[in-house]
């Protein structure tokens, strides 16, 4: 049997044991993959995976056997069956709960204490990273085999992502299929459940490639604030410079008009945007108006989603958007979601798109406590609060929805147009707006909470990417906008630090001059800033130093953006806003 052959059995059978691919469809999807690689037929000596041969008695059907990949689109399917049809390195004690535990959750997203990273190669013992690499393996063989057939016109990591995501195409559901499952789920389980599945198609489709996700660097940094989150982002792939002149050279197209726009799904892509045909979208009602639910292709925390409007129009920050998180929350209250700010430097990566982020994992604001309360006239049975947190964070919690929206919304107003000379914040420059909020939305046992994080976009000659933006001295390690994610305690650092971090390490240790290294240069004051606190640093504990000072910039990062200092003077300013409320 030719090696593509043997591949495309080995694809169909990692479909049918992760419920891609019902047992009724295994020919029709190998006849699809022939196709795509041009070969007429199943060579001789090559036969159908047994027992996957299409066939599937009345018996069969009622014999629980969906371990082995019973077609897993009957909406009359259990739970169990569907969200279990592999597990193993899981062990949950009940159907889905393995995907909550942030301590173990099976996404690979395991939560370490500083100093013990997470790479891949730590993770591929496990059920689902055996699983994750398998996968990977037989797509990278499969374009390897697109490639010397003149299939993929380069061999670069874009072209075959789009290869290989029209490869997943072959086994994927239509979008009906998913949406039927998902509600048939949650209207007769849980909204659990429904997220459980959906959670799971993403990753066995390749959405989320599991395999990238596993290589991101993470640790967990001890702080005056709590524990903070750091992630060195390696799971988005460099573009090598063919592919970069290829898409600089390419057409630009307004289809689709961004990566959140619902005209993605089933995209085949581009050489200038990712192939989305492994892609799928659940219609949600928000507020009366259309949006969708995905997850992030990134997950940079467990099921970290997306809920973006269908309709293209630019993020805002007002009445509707304060309604429309909680109305998911309702829908969703398992999970948490919020939005970025709507101003530039403050806000989101996207802010031409609205949409909010969200997902099932409690960072370290939310755990953060309340270090002061204060009550607002009229707005007495909501109870409001000075969050301690790096940021200038008022927390809302209450039973009624609607009245802590109602005392966000004066929030809102006032700080919009709230100048305060003294602490330096100004609501306007030449009639231009610098005020606006980061709103972030959760169910707390009864109630319901809102952390309402204040931004200001202003800047300076000082200052020019921004006065509450990291400053100067350590765009070594983070320079990048501080938008949600990192608002809530999550460093995204640049794939860069990989690399520097190691030669870092090799020069700390040999006693090398980083003033004269070109690459390290950056990073020597920061070097002779911190090593004089510990008594030695050698090769036993010089990652976990890097790894805990890594940490402190990050919570000074989170201290440049907050626009009231933790400072008897900057409390002081916070309190006069609050007292305009």
């Amino acid at each position: 049997m030719e090696r593509i052959e043997s591949d495309i059995r080995e694809l169909v059978e990692y479909g049918v044991r992760t419920g891609l691919v019902p047992r009724e469809d295994v020919v029709f999807t190998v006849n699809r993959l022939l196709e795509l690689f041009g070969l007429e037929e199943f060579g001789e000596g090559s036969e159908l995976p047994e027992g996957m041969d299409g066939v599937v008695s009345a018996e069969g059907m009622d014999s629980g056997d969906n371990m082995d990949g019973k077609a897993s689109r009957d909406p009359e399917e259990s739970t169990e069956r569907q969200m279990n049809a592999r597990k193993e390195g899981c062990n949950p004690g009940e159907p889905g709960e393995g995907m909550y535990e942030e301590e173990r959750h099976c996404s690979g997203e395991r939560r370490h204490s500083s100093g013990e990273r997470t790479s891949g190669e730590t993770r591929q013992g496990s059920g689902e990273g055996a699983l994750a690499a398998e996968l990977e393996g037989i797509l990278n063989r499969m374009c390897d085999y697109a490639y010397e057939k003149g299939l993929i016109a380069e061999n670069g990591v874009v072209y075959r992502d789009l290869f290989d995501t029209k490869i997943m195409s072959m086994l994927m559901p239509r979008p009906s299929e998913v949406i039927r499952r998902f509600r048939q789920l949650y209207e007769t389980e849980s909204p659990r459940a429904a997220t459980d599945y959906y959670y799971r198609l993403s990753q066995d489709s390749d959405y989320i490639r599991r395999y990238r996700i596993a290589r991101d660097m993470k640790w967990i940094a001890p702080t005056k604030y709590g524990d903070l989150d750091i992630t060195i982002n390696l799971s988005k792939p460099e573009k090598d410079p063919k592919a970069i002149a290829a898409a600089r050279n390419a057409r630009q197209s307004g289809y689709p008009k961004c990566l959140l726009c619902r005209e993605n799904e089933g995209y085949a892509g581009r050489i200038n945007h990712p192939a989305r045909q492994n892609h799928r979208i659940i219609p949600v009602t928000i507020n009366g108006s259309q949006w969708g639910f995905q997850y992030s292709p990134y997950v940079y925390y467990n099921e970290h989603c997306i809920v973006f409007n269908f309709q293209h129009v630019p993020m805002k920050i007002d009445h509707a958007a304060f309604c429309k998180l909680f109305d998911f929350v309702k829908q969703f209250p398992h999970y948490f979601v919020g939005s970025n700010a709507d101003l530039p430097i403050v806000g989101g990566s996207i802010l031409s798109h609205d949409h909010f982020q969200g997902g099932h994992y409690e960072f370290a604001m939310a755990k953060a406590p309340v270090e002061r309360t204060f009550a607002v006239e009229g707005f007495e049975d909501v109870s409001a609060g000075v969050v301690k947190w790096p940021m200038s964070v008022i927390r809302l919690n209450g039973p009624d929805s609607d009245r802590i929206i109602g005392l966000a919304d004066r929030i809102l107003e006032k700080w919009r147009e709230f100048t305060d000379e003294g602490a330096f914040v100004y609501a306007y420059t030449d009639n231009e707006p610098h005020n606006t909020i980061t709103p972030i939305a959760r169910k707390r046992g009864e109630n319901f909470e809102l952390d309402l994080v204040l931004r200001n976009n202003i800047t300076t000659e000082e200052h020019p990417l921004g006065v509450y933006h990291p400053h100067a001295k350590l765009h070594h390690i983070k320079k990048e906008n501080i938008g949600l994610i990192e608002v809530m305690g999550l460093a995204v650092l640049p794939a860069r630090l990989k690399e520097e971090m190691a030669q870092l390490k090799a020069a700390m240790l040999s006693g090398a001059d980083l003033r004269a290294d070109e690459l390290l240069a950056k990073h020597a004051d920061w070097v002779e800033e911190f090593a004089p606190k510990y008594d030695k640093i050698d090769a036993s504990d010089i990652d976990s130093v890097i790894e805990k000072e890594i940490g402190l910039v990050f919570m000074e990062v989170l201290e440049d953006a907050g626009v009231y200092k933790r400072t008897p003077e900057g409390q002081a300013a916070f309190d006069r806003f609050i007292q305009s409320i």
